[in-house]
């Protein structure tokens, strides 16, 4: 019985993926205590996050000009902190579709090599046949 070849790196995929969560969770915690993440790292993606949906839902529904009110501080900490959370899930979840990628383009290279490594020596070997019996009837006459 031939058994496929254990998916390792799929497994190591998934098991960064999910450690990705907790860390994206701890991430989050972190910037809603620090007041260098609230003021420069969480604010002001999330004011702009809620002015672009705001200006989409009032488009949506018909309202022109309309002013905004940017989302008091702890909503926008807390708007920031998702997003920043989900950003980094996101971003975990790109890099392993990469490497998934380069590793089946890189296991696809090697096995055309193979393939031409192949062709190439049964076109010598059928040269030679070739040869060898145009020498041998060449001999015979």
């Amino acid at each position: 019985m031939v058994v496929g070849a254990f998916p390792i790196a799929k497994l190591l995929y998934l098991g960064v993926r999910q450690m990705s969560k907790p860390v994206a969770n701890r991430i989050k915690a972190g910037a809603r205590r620090s007041e260098f993440f609230k003021s420069y790292i969480c604010l002001p993606p999330a004011q702009i996050y809620h002015r672009v949906a705001m200006r989409t839902k009032m488009r949506i529904m018909g309202f022109r000009g309309s002013t905004i009110k940017p989302l008091n501080e702890d909503k926008a900490v807390e708007l920031g902190a998702e997003l920043l959370g989900e950003a980094f899930i996101f971003l975990i979840g790109t890099g392993c579709i990469v490497l998934e990628y380069s590793r089946q383009a890189a296991n696809s290279r090697s096995k055309e090599e193979e393939l031409t490594e192949t062709i190439t020596t049964t076109r010598m070997i059928m040269l030679t046949e070739v040869k060898t019996d145009e020498f041998r009837s060449y001999k015979i006459k």
